[in-house]
């Protein structure tokens, strides 16, 4: 009999367990998304293979999107298993920017963006200048040479809708974890 409340009390303890483990995970993934980078879209910065965690509610509880940001964001390409493909972009323009690309360098609203942070400078080829519409931005791979991006008709401006999370940090590869 003592032997049968034991194990009634171990299985409660377990179940209890089980259920806490189970709301804490649901809570991480409500505000964190890990996602592992499938492109080169956005070398020399993140590599495929790398690791990474977005927070789903950076714009939400935190403040507005910002130039530079790191982004993942559902586009309208599909995948192999025909789902919607998640890029990962640098937002460059912002709602009401106006933008363009001169010589291969990006202008928002008249003035050189400095990126220190694309594979080689002066790639990005020429495009007339575009305002971005409300709720949306213009963004683009740091790796311009082969980035599918806003500069495209494939992939345009990503609404805010589509904005799965802001990349906050790098876990994998080991050597290079960082916070963004």
């Amino acid at each position: 009999m003592n032997r049968d409340k034991n194990l009634k009390k171990e299985i409660v303890e377990w179940i209890v367990d089980l259920a806490i483990a189970v709301i804490l995970a649901g809570a991480v993934l409500f505000f964190f998304k890990p996602i592992i980078i499938q492109q080169n879209s956005m070398e020399p910065n993140f590599h495929s293979g790398d690791y990474v965690v977005t927070s789903r509610q950076a714009y939400r509880m935190f403040g507005e999107p910002e130039r530079g940001d790191v982004i993942v964001f559902k586009s309208e390409l599909l995948d192999e298993k025909g789902k919607n493909k998640s890029l990962i972009k640098r937002i460059i323009g912002l709602p009401g920017d106006n933008v363009s690309i001169k010589d291969g360098y990006i202008y928002v609203n008249g003035e050189l963006v400095e990126e220190d942070y694309v594979a080689e400078q002066g790639i990005s080829g020429e495009m007339e200048e575009i305002t971005v519409p409300e709720n949306s931005l213009f963004c683009c791979g740091d790796n311009r040479g082969v980035s599918l991006d806003s500069r495209s008709e494939e992939v345009g401006f990503v609404t805010y809708d589509t904005v799965i999370g802001k990349v906050f940090v790098r876990l994998f590869p080991f050597n290079k974890i960082e916070r963004f």
